[in-house]
């Protein structure tokens, strides 16, 4: 691939979905990494700044704005790192259409404006769950494995497209546009306040009896790292997120909680997952199919290209073991 820009440590950055605390996490650390680098930062959502840098400036917008475009029009980004997929919580007709607004018109939106102005690279945060926990899911799933998440939950359907959108582009585009893919596991830290993390925190939290799938943990601080080497570091491409090691549920909720779980018979979570929405405590539907099946995938493509230097900060155990802290 013939890259469109030349690669630079400085330059400026458009970060979207920068109110996530991965988001501000990885601009920390870029800017720790590339002192002479301008971010722009910006999010739907009203911006809480930790970062507090002079270096990033941050913007309240939505992605499928006409004069979103005018980021790209009055700055020469280096790289795009989307980051502002939204996820599934309550599906209210409302929730659901910010949603597809968001999800698919939004980052149809950014590509097609990475395309038009000439950005380098193109960084894209999508999830493991797009793979979906299905009993006949191979051992470990790598990145070629069809996405079949929404065959088995319509939720999802999104979450896939989301993904196929940005996957098909970057073929489309590999000529012009340098594009990576990131599907990572389980994503976990202090500064992450996604559904499985608020699951293992919660007090109440549902534990199958009869089941005990294997899952993967990464650190967000592993994570941020990843994201700022898919800036210079690896080759365009999808990539799965992931360390080596991997722990049974079980274990991992007796780690946070010891013995204060609800222990149940799988066939009676959906209905005592439906009496802990009543209370905001519940799951989303689709990530009870996570406590039934593993899903677990493979980082061998990523392990491939990383640099030799690089090394995870974390094993699953000790990002399962960070949560105690926050539990």
């Amino acid at each position: 691939m013939t890259p469109t820009k030349k690669q630079t440590k400085n330059g400026k950055i458009l970060i979207i979905g920068i109110n996530g605390g991965l988001a501000q996490l990885t601009a920390k650390f870029l800017l720790q990494e590339n002192p002479g680098m301008e971010i722009i930062g910006v999010d739907s959502r009203n911006i809480r700044d930790s970062i507090n840098d002079e270096r990033v400036k941050l913007r309240t917008i939505r992605y499928t704005r006409n004069d979103f475009e005018s980021l790209f029009r009055g700055h020469s980004f280096d790289s795009v790192y989307h980051l502002g997929r939204i996820t599934i919580g309550k599906n209210t007709p409302g929730m659901l259409q910010k949603r597809l607004e968001m999800n698919l018109i939004g980052t149809q939106h950014i590509l097609d404006l990475a395309a038009r102005y000439a950005v380098r690279r193109t960084i894209i945060l999508s999830t493991f769950h797009v793979y979906g926990a299905l009993s006949d899911n191979p051992i470990f799933i790598t990145e070629n494995t069809p996405l079949r998440a929404s065959l088995a939950y319509p939720e999802l359907r999104d979450v896939v497209e989301m993904d196929q959108i940005c996957t098909n582009w970057m073929w489309q585009h590999q000529n012009t546009c340098e594009t990576l893919v990131f599907r990572p596991c389980n994503i976990v830290g202090p500064n992450i306040s996604n559904a499985i993390t608020q699951y293992l925190k919660n007090p109440l939290a549902i534990n199958p009896m009869d089941y005990n799938p294997m899952m993967q943990f990464l650190h967000e601080y592993d994570m941020a790292k990843l994201l700022i080497l898919g800036q210079r570091d690896l080759p365009p491409g999808i990539y799965n997120a992931a360390p080596k090691d991997f722990l049974p549920l079980q274990n991992i909720i007796e780690t946070i909680h010891d013995k204060h779980t609800i222990h149940a018979p799988v066939t009676l979570l959906g209905i005592l997952n439906l009496a802990l929405n009543k209370f905001g405590l519940g799951l989303p539907s689709y990530l009870l199919e996570y406590l039934k099946f593993s899903c677990l995938i493979s980082n061998d493509h990523l392990i491939e290209h990383l640099p030799a230097k690089f090394q995870f900060k974390y094993n699953t155990n000790q990002a399962i073991d960070s949560l105690r802290t926050y539990a």
